[in-house]
């Protein structure tokens, strides 16, 4: 997702400056990164990544100069996962662009998704991405509870990517999701999930950890109602000791559940990208803490 002028005019008000002080006094700080394995394959993955969907749409200088700033911060705050699709209009070709421009790919999780089990699509996602292999191709808006995984998972025997994975950000697939998980146990899935929308705690959060499917969590800021909610506000004192922005509040409540594997906010602000990344250092919030965090939010 993109939180474009709605973070930035927030953090303005908040006081941006303040802020990055913080984040990178954090990251200092605090050097290990927080890592979370993979759960088919215990490989360790950076627990803060990069969403792309509406934030490099346009394939121009202005956008590729912004994609190759957000993917240092990206690496630059211990991160690696890139998530991205076939139908985020231009996101593909300026992430592949940039990335082969920049010699990054061994340094990046590569992530995208298909609307469909069609050959001709992910060729043409190969192709932009400028990458002979993925590491999580994604089933991308599953709707259907009897949609399979077939072509995913001979592309994946044929070692075309090492994951794969479904995705839907609407609650009202989630009984397709989860017929779907339960039977097909791919990889990983992908929901939204934000401090605001706990309802994937209830239904999918449970179901992955049952069929080892390791989860990433879109949306996490609540399509920025969370940035609307708390502007103006200050961050409590007790959460303090835990975050040092308000986007790292709402990180690490998600990241606090060990059965979220990675958070994917996006966007096209490399200081954003830093702040995101610092939810990766630090302690999290106990569960007494997230119970508090779960009553404060409610009551915005």
């Amino acid at each position: 997702m993109t939180i474009g002028m709605t973070r930035r005019n927030f953090a303005l008000a908040a006081g941006a400056a303040g802020s990055a002080v913080l984040t990178w006094r954090a990251l200092a700080q605090t050097p290990a990164v927080l890592t979370r394995a993979i759960p088919s394959s215990g490989e360790k993955l950076p627990a803060v990544g990069l969403g792309t969907a509406q934030v490099f749409n346009t394939n121009d200088e202005a956008i590729r100069q912004k994609a190759a700033a957000v993917l240092r911060a990206l690496i630059a705050g211990g991160g690696s996962l890139v998530d991205t699709a076939s139908v985020y209009g231009d996101a593909e070709a300026v992430i592949g662009g940039v990335m082969t421009l920049a010699r990054l790919r061994g340094k990046l999780f590569i992530a995208t998704k298909l609307e469909s089990p069609d050959a001709a699509e992910l060729k043409r996602s190969l192709s932009r991405l400028q990458t002979q292999k993925l590491d999580l191709l994604q089933f991308h808006n599953v709707r259907e509870p009897q949609a399979s995984l077939a072509q995913f998972k001979d592309w994946k025997a044929q070692g075309i990517c090492r994951y794969i994975g479904i995705t839907s950000t609407r609650h009202g697939d989630f009984p397709a999701i989860e017929a779907v998980l339960g039977r097909e146990k791919p990889d990983f899935v992908q929901i939204d999930y934000s401090l605001d929308d706990r309802e994937a705690e209830k239904r999918i959060l449970p179901l992955a950890a049952e069929v080892k499917a390791g989860v990433l969590t879109a949306l996490p800021f609540g399509r920025a109602r969370l940035f609307r909610a708390v502007r103006g506000k200050e961050l409590p004192e007790w959460a303090r000791g835990f975050a040092g922005s308000w986007g790292q509040f709402f990180l690490k409540y998600l990241l606090s559940d060990p059965r979220v594997t990675a958070v994917i906010p996006g966007t096209a602000d490399a200081a954003h990208m830093t702040d995101n990344a610092g939810a990766m250092h630090g302690p999290l919030p106990d569960p007494d803490q997230r119970k508090q965090m779960v009553a404060f939010v409610d009551t915005l």
